[in-house]
């Protein structure tokens, strides 16, 4: 690729002779050439600007300085004219793609107020021109020489055999994975009483990869969630989704943002209705109408629940402050074991009881549930007290409640009878153990 660079400075582009750039050059991979603009000025002291038509400040580059000079550097070739100007759209990483796509640019880089309108509206009347006014970001600069060579530099290194591996340019920051890049390290493994993840110090790629997307995602909805919104939502699996809840946000095509907190005692009425509400959806057909509403009336009253929430066992998500989701988990005390006796015996002393976790059906597949459940598990291995395990009981025919389970890191260990409305279940009994957490 080749580019010109028209310019009064053209001292400054000496640094594209350094580092990877000034390789490609050597290579012939790219072919830069800059032009000082006073070339085709004229008069004793080669004056490129004057006054401004009208009251302003500053003065303007003439129009007929730079129409020699682009005319003779552009010639009779095809050629993208960048002009480099706070007003022009915002130059991405979408639009250095698009650019290594093509043979020639040309970048006129003004000075003082800006170059006159009309050479701008001149070349995009001229068909083998297409003109492009850019901005780097929303700040303004003394000149276009350092924008330039921003897209120099930007462009430049996507050509191929310019970047040895060009398998980097896939992982960094806004590449076609539209995420920021993610945190890397290398030796020493210790420095400074921090240490490098021991994830990436194992040989298991597949976590190894699992750990970089969630970090990636991470970084991406606290620095730029704008970018988040951007995303294909066939490219986002459960796993994305539920980083994406926990970091605030709805996954698209969702929007909103997503709260997972602690309950507090004014969200008792509308936690009891969200509990009557999704508790059917995950009762067997063969389960009766009556029975499910006594088993409510009991067990998820306003009155029950405000118990709870008192006790420190709830936890609940909001999107854009609406109530979509509760999780209720019963931590036991240091010598006790959980009241579920068929839990209880395959669990230790101190282990914690994962009662419900229910989301409203409109925001379920969108990673709340998943986001929610790692929140409270997190609260109970920040306690004072140590909780070995928690288990839960599923419904045996309840094989999505299973798989989701299964990958949160709960394993099967046996099964329990659970009566709901004097009906009897058998439930499949699931524990993960947190010393030594399997799911981190």
């Amino acid at each position: 690729m080749r580019f010109d660079v028209l310019t009064i400075f053209p001292d400054y582009f000496s640094v594209l002779d350094l580092s990877l750039l000034g390789k490609a050059g050597e290579a012939g991979l790219i072919d830069v050439r800059v032009h000082d603009l006073r070339d085709w000025a004229s008069g004793k002291h080669r004056s490129v600007d004057h006054a401004p038509y009208g009251p302003g400040a500053g003065m303007v580059m003439r129009p007929d300085v730079w129409g020699r000079a682009l005319d003779e550097v552009i010639g009779g070739d095809e050629v993208i004219l960048a002009v480099p100007t706070p007003s022009g759209e915002q130059f991405t990483q979408r639009k250095a793609e698009e650019l290594a796509r093509h043979k020639r640019i040309v970048f006129a880089a003004g000075r003082y107020e800006g170059i006159d309108a009309r050479v701008m509206e001149h070349y995009r009347s001229v068909g083998r021109v297409t003109v492009m006014e850019f901005s780097i970001g929303d700040y303004v600069l003394n000149g276009g020489e350092v924008a330039s060579l921003v897209v120099i530099e930007a462009v430049g290194r996507l050509l191929d055999g310019v970047i040895g591996n060009p398998a980097s340019l896939v992982e960094e920051s806004y590449s076609e994975a539209g995420l920021l890049e993610y945190p890397v390290f290398t030796k020493p493994v210790q420095w400074r009483g921090l240490e490098v993840p021991e994830v990436l110090r194992g040989g298991n790629h597949a976590k190894i990869e699992r750990w970089r997307r969630d970090r990636a995602l991470e970084k991406t909805c606290a620095r730029r969630p704008d970018m988040i919104q951007k995303l294909a939502p066939a490219q986002l699996d459960v796993s994305d989704r539920e980083v994406i809840a926990a970091s605030g946000y709805l996954a698209p095509p969702g929007a909103g943002r997503v709260v997972l907190a602690k309950a507090g005692l004014e969200q008792a009425h509308a936690i009891s209705e969200l509990a009557a509400r999704t508790f059917p959806d995950a009762c067997p057909p063969h389960l009766s109408v009556a029975g499910i509403s006594d088993f409510i009336q009991k067990n998820l009253s306003e009155t029950v629940l405000r118990s709870a929430i008192e006790a420190e066992q709830v936890y609940v998500a909001t999107v854009d402050s609406q109530l979509v989701a509760y999780a209720w988990i019963i931590r036991s005390g240091p010598n006790e074991f959980v009241e579920d006796r068929a839990l209880a015996k395959l669990m230790p002393a101190g282990s914690a009881y994962l009662s419900k976790l229910y989301v409203e059906s409109a925001y379920r597949g969108q990673g709340i549930a998943g986001a929610l459940l790692e929140t409270a598990i997190e609260s109970l291995q920040g306690c004072s007290q140590v909780v070995p395990a928690v288990g839960l009981g599923t419904n045996q025919k309840n094989k999505r409640a299973q798989k989701f389970y299964r990958r949160h890191g709960f394993r099967k260990r046996g099964t329990r009878n659970f009566l709901v409305g004097g009906q009897l279940n058998r439930d499949v009994c699931m524990v993960r153990e947190l010393t030594g957490d399997s799911n981190a």
